[in-house]
């Protein structure tokens, strides 16, 4: 079993954990408030707020940022489950494609409901054709719809906005980081591991564990519950 768990971990990410710690949940509203005040003077305002939303939604649900990129505008299900539902794409093992859909929870559907209401529209009027993107690219086709916005992009603006916003954790608060915040924020509101690994599309629950990232004082507190627990067996 332990060394199906191991393979486990080696197929999906090649090796056990990525050493990644993501800031507190301070931290990060700290550089979102920042970096959303910064939006109404950016010199070029449309992918400004374009890189802000690709990054809060991948706080949010966690999203990969390849997938960010993937993502279409029809790939919002807004009437599917409770609160709506997002189509993911990324790739699987071996260049298999794999396809996830995620509730829109957390902020996360008032979050698009926004972008696509005002701001996408600052790059073209495309929104309901096939293959529309959802967050694009300032770059456009021969026919004058914009591309996709590559992931290079989306790190950028995230790194300039920490350089700014949260400049102790340069080259450590990245989008991927966002990604390992959304699992341990979820899980810390109450949602249930294997729920937090359907939501991040992991095959093993023990690469989950890695993303999980438990308050540094549930050790403690366990310890103490338990020994309330005895206390009361002794006084009735």
């Amino acid at each position: 079993m332990v060394q199906d768990l191991a393979r486990g971990v080696g197929v999906e990410s090649g090796h056990v954990g990525d050493g990644v710690l993501p800031p507190p949940a301070a931290d990060v509203d700290r550089l979102f408030a920042g970096w959303r005040d910064d939006l109404h003077a950016a010199r070029t305002y449309a992918p400004s707020v374009r890189n802000y939303t690709a990054c809060r939604l991948a706080s949010l649900i966690g999203p990969r940022v390849s997938e960010l990129c993937l993502l279409e505008v029809d790939d919002i299900h807004w009437d599917l489950g409770t609160f709506g539902k997002v189509l993911l794409r990324g790739k699987g093992s071996r260049g298999q494609k794999k396809e996830r859909l995620v509730p829109l929870i957390n902020g996360s559907r008032e979050l698009l409901e926004w972008w696509l209401q005002g701001p996408r529209w600052e790059f073209d009027d495309h929104l309901d054709e096939p293959g529309a993107p959802l967050f694009p690219s300032e770059r456009r086709d021969p026919g004058g719809r914009c591309k996709r916005v590559s992931t290079s992009a989306i790190r950028g603006a995230m790194a300039e906005a920490v350089q700014r916003h949260l400049p102790r954790w340069v080259g450590r608060a990245t989008p991927h980081a966002l990604r390992h915040f959304a699992a341990s924020d979820l899980y810390a509101q109450g949602m249930n591991v294997v729920a937090v690994q359907e939501l991040l599309g992991h095959r093993w629950i023990n690469t989950t564990m890695i993303y999980v990232h438990v308050n540094k004082t549930h050790i403690e507190d366990a310890w103490i519950s338990a020994g309330q627990r005895v206390a009361s067996r002794f006084t009735g």
